[in-house]
Parts: structure tokens; sequence; C-alpha cells
């Protein structure tokens, strides 16, 4: 008989699936005085990575600077019984060079608002003041407990 973790855990599918469909990630990672430091991030699903940017002087971007690991954590559901999500430990790549930015700030747009250019415009104009993340996890916990029917 399968374990209850085992019972819970997603599928790389239906991973895929909950992080197109969530919308911001709580990224953790270590401060400078060794506590974690928890921040909300828009994010964008690319690949078995996920990308999103931050303003260069942030607490998180001077964190990932000086220790590039990041855990990251989405999840839904209001239930018990309800409960979906994720935990992602990654190595985080900061990208600082702002040609390179810019992409990052205009796959937000396209996710979050439409994708219009008058809106990616706005956001390219940003690109001098953000640092790029792109997030490559190196183990992942996922549950949903809507599999185990209702049971505990």
């Amino acid at each position: 008989m399968a374990s209850r973790r085992d019972q819970i855990r997603m599928t790389e599918e239906e991973l895929h699936a909950f992080l197109e469909e969530q919308l911001t990630v709580i990224v953790a990672t270590t401060g400078p005085n060794g506590r974690p430091h928890l921040m909300p991030l828009w994010y964008v699903p690319d690949g078995a990575e996920l990308r999103g940017w931050t303003f260069a002087k942030s607490q998180k971007a001077r964190n990932l600077e000086r220790d590039p690991r990041a855990t990251l954590q989405i999840e839904s559901g209001l239930e018990y019984q309800e409960l979906r999500g994720a935990m992602l430990e990654c190595d985080v790549a900061v990208e600082r060079e702002v040609e390179r930015v810019k992409p990052y700030g205009e796959a937000l747009v396209d996710r979050y608002g439409g994708g219009s250019p008058e809106m990616k415009e706005l956001f390219r104009a940003q690109a001098p003041k953000r640092v790029g993340l792109c997030f490559r996890p190196t183990r992942t916990v996922t549950w949903d407990h809507r599999k185990l029917g209702g049971t505990y």
C-alpha cells in the first residue's frame, strides 16, 4: 500500500498545470542576519524553471547575490481536504544586464497584464532598475490533499 505521502504527490503534469494556474509564489531567501526572508513574487513558468523579476536594490535581490539559493512555496485551498501545493528548493541565477532583464518583464506582462504593447513598453522602461531571477529547482515536494477523497 502506498504511503500517504505517495498518495498525495502530484505528477509532473499536475505540477506543471498547478504552476500555470497559480499566480504568486512565496520566495524564501537567507537574510543578512541568517534568518529566512519571505516575500511574494509574480512568476512565469518556463519549462522546468520559474522566472520573475524584482527591484535590484530589494532585500531579496541582495540576499540572492550573496547566496543564490531559494526555497519557493506555492499553495492553494482553504480546507484541509482542498490543500494543494509545491515546495521547490532552487538554485537561482540573478540577471543584471538590462537587455537580458527586459524579456523577464515582457513575459510578466504577457501573463499578468494582457500583453499590450503599451504595458510591455512600461515594463521595459523599468528594466534598468530590475534584476531577472531564474529559479532552477533542485528538489521538489508536492501535495494534493484532494487525492485523499476527503479522508485523512
